[in-house]
């Protein structure tokens, strides 16, 4: 059965997109729950409507996400959190801080738009954030070991600790 995607799928297609589904999955799950709409003549020539009037406001969306990845690229975070002597973190570093930092550097971003796993280790990191469908912004992340002064206690033996 053909459709026209009402909104972004992932691994099916993007907006406005004619497919090729079967009858089961569209007629049960996409077109009861409004992501998608029969391809018949009529709301393809509506489609083809939509798209002329959607494809002026998407170059107008697409201006501002390259602006926007400008600034980002710009920037370079630095978050210091406590590590272990082999630069290994004790927490991580994840993309509510890394946005809530960008908050603070005045750039807004929602936390969802960066794409990582959440950061475990010292280093320096790029940082895909994807501003539109077809921007992605890299933000440079450098997070930094913090030593702490305390040295574990040395374990009991268990011959020790038996007795």
């Amino acid at each position: 059965m053909e459709i026209i995607l009402l909104e972004d799928i992932p691994k099916l297609g993007h907006i406005g997109d004619i497919v090729r589904v079967r009858d089961g999955y569209a007629r049960n799950f996409l077109i009861p729950r409004r992501k998608a709409m029969l391809a018949d003549t009529n709301n393809i020539r509506a489609l083809e409507h939509q798209k002329r009037v959607a494809s002026k406001k998407l170059a107008k969306a697409r201006g501002g996400a390259e602006e926007r990845r400008a600034a980002i690229e710009k920037l370079e975070l630095t978050f210091t959190q406590k590590a272990g002597e082999t630069g290994k973190l004790f927490g991580s570093v994840t993309n509510i801080m890394i946005a809530e930092e960008l908050a603070r550097q005045g750039v807004e971003i929602d936390r969802h738009l960066i794409q990582t796993e959440p950061l475990k280790a010292t280093g320096s990191f790029k940082v895909p954030v994807k501003l539109h469908r077809d921007v992605v912004a890299n933000l440079r992340v450098v997070v930094v070991g913090e030593q702490t002064g305390e040295q574990p206690a040395p374990a009991a033996p268990a011959a020790e600790a038996a007795e």
